[in-house]
């Protein structure tokens, strides 16, 4: 619990997270996406909170609402609000929600900008302490030149120059009295600026190259995850053959004097790949998903458990990489049907054919299949990052 003095003393804090992040190509906004295991938002929320911000205003997207709450779910003190039209007027709308906390102090962090450290917030902090704002910076490195219409026009001292992070740190009361002073187009590049041109000073402190900021594909990709950019998951079912019931087999009907029984349509083979791709996202199995005692799944199509599998994997940052299928059985005959069933694969995974395989073997006559009392099914599924 945090008390009315708490808060008049303390800091808030504010995370921008209303772009869309179209360039990281990931199937959701970046801020969205999973990166080490949980979604870029969750990270610096958590961080935050951890350092006790209170609260912590999160400026989202139009519509984000429930896909934001599910990724912040269980971090105290959230605040979400719908952001503008640019970052400066994410910022100002959230510094004005802000208002009735009234805390002493507030930093204004990029949701792109993950990895948090605890040692930059203190630092920021401190430096409040005889400084009205204070940003986190990094030395230029490489060497600089001025550019005049693709030619070298000059030399820039490199040692007069820094790269700017966030989170950046301002008295409350000054920035947001900064934002409403604000004159013409909300397009300054970050809240340093919109500070220093209200005529305030701007102390500098060492900023972490932990805090890179996520912007390209590539930068989900080379996550320092403990997890692989490949996962793999097994899936087995078996279903009965009964009299008087239909045989789906990969969502295509097959004309056969038996049908398999089962709760849903029975679509051995389907079962056999959502297993297989909600074992290699670590999202249990069909059963977890699409109990057999909830009868609004009693002869639903297989199709739709398919398509469930793969949005579950997409949440979690994964994406179909391909799906190999073996069917166990003496009889329907699987090679006339095995191209359409290919097809019919790819179109439920949305992945090309030739990332499709199926394929079907005998048990010799032994066995409940050899004896055609029901199909058996084995799929692998191979994810890939991203």
């Amino acid at each position: 619990m945090h008390s009315n003095s708490d808060k008049a003393t303390g800091f808030g804090a504010i995370i921008v997270a209303a772009g869309k992040g179209l360039r990281a190509g990931q199937p959701f906004p970046k801020q969205f996406s999973q990166w080490k295991g949980q979604p870029v938002l969750r990270h610096s929320a958590s961080a935050l909170a951890e350092a006790g911000a209170y609260p912590i205003v999160v400026a989202i997207p139009e519509g984000a609402d429930e896909i934001a709450s599910e990724a912040l779910s269980g971090i105290s003190g959230v605040v979400l609000i719908t952001g503008g039209p640019t970052r400066q007027d994410s910022v100002r709308l959230a510094l004005e929600a802000m208002q009735q906390h009234q805390p002493a102090n507030v930093l204004i962090h990029d949701a792109a900008r993950p990895d948090l450290p605890q040692d930059v917030i203190m630092r920021l902090l401190v430096a409040l302490k005889t400084s009205p704002g204070a940003i986190p910076v990094l030395p230029v490195v490489d060497s600089m030149i001025r550019a005049d219409n693709g030619l070298m026009a000059g030399d820039a001292k490199r040692d007069e120059l820094r790269r700017v992070q966030t989170p950046q740190a301002f008295r409350y009361d000054a920035i947001l009295a900064a934002h409403r002073a604000w004159q013409g187009e909300t397009n300054a590049g970050d809240d340093a600026q919109v500070f220093r041109a209200a005529g305030h000073d701007v102390a500098l402190v060492d900023g972490d190259e932990r805090l890179k900021k996520l912007t390209f594909a590539e930068d989900f990709m080379e996550q320092q995850s403990p997890f692989p950019p490949i996962r793999v998951g097994n899936g087995f079912d078996v279903h009965r053959l009964a009299d008087g019931e239909e045989l789906w087999l990969c969502g295509i009907k097959l004309e056969h004097d038996k049908g398999l029984a089962g709760h849903s349509d029975a679509d051995v083979g389907l079962h056999a790949v959502v297993d297989a791709i909600l074992g290699a996202c670590a999202q249990g199995d069909i059963g977890d998903h699409f109990p057999p005692s909830d009868p609004q799944w009693k002869g639903a199509p297989s199709s739709r458990f398919v398509e469930h599998a793969v949005k579950v994997a997409a949440e979690a940052g994964w994406r179909i990489g391909n799906v190999d299928l073996t069917l166990i059985c003496e009889a329907p005959k699987i090679g006339p049907h095995r191209e359409n069933m290919r097809a019919k694969l790819a179109d439920l995974l949305g992945i090309g054919v030739d990332c499709v395989s199926v394929k079907a073997t005998t048990t010799e006559q032994l066995g409940f299949t050899g004896r055609g009392e029901g199909i058996a099914a084995q799929a692998s599924a191979t994810l890939v990052a991203g």
